[in-house]
């Protein structure tokens, strides 16, 4: 059998793109054609979660809850597109979004370079449940109850004081120590939770010839005040991140948790003296 050679010029133009797509590496396109960009879409599937974005009127009023500046460092997780990480590099903040999916994470660090912040908005594609987020001192999350309380035991265990806020969800019988509720610009996962996380003091101190035993239950205190045959019950016992205060008997104590000490004033009518504790041995 014989082929006709024919010049390219004598070619129809689709025949001709279709001879010039031979190679000696057999037929391939002609052009190559780049990959559409990711978009997201409510309702997609994640490792655990769907995706449904915070709304950002929400989100600057959960950073308005957290008080944050500059100086802190912010760990949102399940950061999704990355606008809470974002928002927050506006305020001056370094901060670090944790995503699971790495089409997201790449979306995120787009839509960070564009709004000009890539500097101090990071992103890593890694498991919240598998991550070390200790260093921060705020945490920001949009994820279902039972995420919450499993994320619970960890961010208990961070340095006491740091600042917890939630769309949405709380943390079971961990009472909130504030919500709000965001009413312009916000029509559905309007309401926010914030927690400090507090001192762990539950247990045995002596304070001079006194005993005391804390019973804690998260940010709320009860328990005994000991001296000689005189038992003083504890009412009104609250912490705040490190901070410390309580009533028993006739006086009112405050101070400030630092690991097995604590220091601070206890007031007895309008005779304030200093006041110190240990933890017992």
């Amino acid at each position: 059998m014989k082929i006709a050679l024919l010049s390219y010029r004598s070619l129809p133009m689709a025949v001709m793109a279709a001879a010039l797509s031979f190679g000696s590496a057999g037929l391939r396109p002609a052009f190559a054609q780049p990959a559409p960009a990711f978009e997201p879409h409510v309702g997609q599937q994640g490792k655990d979660v769907v995706w449904v974005p915070s709304p950002q009127a929400l989100v600057d009023r959960m950073l308005d809850m957290a008080k944050v500046t500059p100086a802190d460092f912010l760990v949102d997780l399940g950061s999704g597109d990355g606008r809470t990480v974002i928002t927050a590099a506006k305020r001056g903040l370094n901060a670090l979004g944790i995503e699971y999916n790495p089409d997201m994470v790449a979306l995120s660090q787009r839509n960070a370079k564009e709004a000009g912040v890539e500097g101090k908005a990071k992103f890593e594609r890694a498991d919240i449940f598998e991550s070390d987020f200790s260093k921060a001192n705020v945490i920001t999350m949009f994820l279902l109850p039972n995420l919450n309380l499993r994320l619970r035991p960890k961010l208990l265990d961070m340095k006491p004081g740091t600042r917890l806020v939630s769309n949405t969800f709380d943390m079971g019988d961990w009472t909130a120590d504030e919500s709000v509720q965001a009413t312009d610009g916000c029509t559905s996962y309007c309401r926010a939770y914030f927690w400090l996380v507090p001192a762990k003091v539950d247990g045995a101190w002596r304070s001079g010839d006194s005993e005391i035993a804390f019973e804690q239950k998260f940010q709320m205190l009860t328990g005994t005040v000991k001296t000689g045959n005189v038992v003083a019950p504890i009412s009104g016992g609250r912490l705040a991140g490190d901070q410390i205060t309580f009533t028993a008997g006739n006086a009112s104590y405050s101070g400030r948790v630092n690991g097995d000490t604590i220091e601070g004033t206890a007031k007895t009518g309008a005779v304030d003296a200093k006041w110190q504790a240990s933890r017992a041995k």
